[in-house]
């Protein structure tokens, strides 16, 4: 998970042209499983923990499009209630380090000084620090849920965009526009959230929507590992690991499902991002 994405690279003109197909679908693709996330609960032809054990891993029929899992549950209606879990959990991780992070970063860049070390040298430490790590630590203390993963994360997750926002703040400053503000009169806290934060605002929107599939992924892995969500939860994350024992017995149809939906999901989203950070650095480069 790294920013290099906001760097523009040679060549990029040439290749733009031939993403861009790749980009719409992949932006079609994000409101399709973000459209079905919401549609869910209307959606799911079934209860998703409905027990049918006598046709446990029963393959697709007329009443089961994608069959029933291991448990006899039936795989397209936890396919579509599990989107909202696994979506929501991500959004949580980006919404508090985004938020978290943009504060810390334009304080750090604005204010300079110790106040700019001191916050520097925070996110320093908690970016040597392995974010799946920290959500394990926090997860073993306080117990299966999604709370504790998601602030874990979203710990994990800041100094990316603190990193990015100082950055981006340190060069807004220098240019003439804040000067001019400051001889106005304004204050700091003013011209920092009228027209620094707003200036800077695409970027890091695109960085956070490349941060929001490296979540997914987290999220997937703590899930798969029986530390996040409740096991009766509909979970993409959850059900590759309940659809485990199923490979082992020739039935790989309910694991592959949701691992097909995470790819998929971060792949739309990380290609949304970079080509919004693409096209942001070729606005500046104007």
């Amino acid at each position: 998970m790294t920013t290099a994405a906001l760097v523009r690279r040679p060549g990029l003109g040439r290749v733009r042209t031939a993403r861009a197909p790749l980009y719409l679908l992949c932006l079609g693709l994000v409101g399709l499983i973000v459209l079905a996330a919401l549609l869910a609960p209307w959606l799911a032809p079934h209860d998703p923990n409905a027990v049918e054990l006598g046709d446990a891993l029963a393959g697709p029929s007329g009443g089961h499009p994608l069959g029933l899992d291991s448990s006899g549950r039936d795989t397209l209606s936890r396919l579509l209630l599990g989107s909202r879990t696994s979506l929501l959990g991500p959004l949580g991780v980006v919404l508090f380090s985004t938020v978290t992070g943009v504060a810390v970063g334009t304080a750090a860049a604005w204010r300079g000084g110790w106040l700019d070390s001191l916050l520097s040298r925070g996110t320093e430490i908690v970016f040597a620090f392995p974010g799946l790590l920290l959500a394990l630590l926090i997860v073993s203390v306080y117990g299966q849920g999604l709370v504790a993963p998601v602030i874990a994360l979203g710990i994990a997750y800041l100094p990316y965009v603190s990193r990015l926002t100082r950055s981006l703040v340190l060069a807004e400053r220098e240019r003439p526009y804040v000067a001019a503000y400051r001889v106005q009169g304004h204050s700091g806290p003013q011209i920092c959230l009228r027209h620094v934060l707003p200036n800077i605002a695409p970027v890091v929107l695109a960085q956070s929507t490349i941060n929001f599939g490296y979540a997914l992924i987290d999220l997937a892995g703590l899930s798969f590992l029986g530390l996040g969500v409740p096991a009766l939860t509909p979970d993409w994350g959850q059900m590759v690991f309940d659809g485990e024992s199923a490979i082992q017995q020739g039935y790989p149809l309910s694991a592959f499902l949701p691992c097909a939906a995470i790819v998929l999901t971060v792949v739309a989203f990380n290609v949304v991002g970079e080509q919004w950070a693409d096209r942001i650095a070729r606005r500046d480069d104007r």
